[in-house]
């Protein structure tokens, strides 16, 4: 018999702990702050510092998901999403999700 390569035995045993790993979910009120959507959307998502940026509090999590992602793509370059852009490179498909949805229940 054929003697295996210890580093296949490694990356298989480190393929099933990652597989076997839950994924954690990410907290969208902690995301909302730490990603700084409060800084012009409030800390209620309902007093933006301008008026000319959107009230966002209570928006469907489909739409704003939705929103986040053109803007991030560059789909979206009307208005004031070049503001945005520049933070939606910090944010990953998840982060989005979970922004979505925390920002429904404000």
């Amino acid at each position: 018999m054929k003697p295996v390569n210890p580093i296949i035995i490694y990356l298989a045993l480190l393929a099933s702990m990652t597989l076997a790993t839950p994924a954690i979910a990410a907290d969208g009120a902690q995301l909302y702050k730490t990603k700084t959507c409060f800084t012009c959307h409030g800390k209620d998502g309902k007093t933006p510092i301008l008026d000319t940026y959107p009230k966002i509090a209570g928006q469907n999590p489909a739409y704003s998901l939705q929103q986040m992602k053109d803007i991030k793509s560059g789909v979206r370059a009307n208005g004031l999403s070049a503001a945005m852009k520049g933070v939606m490179h910090l944010v990953n498909d998840d982060e989005m999700k979970a922004l979505a949805d925390y920002i429904a229940t404000l």
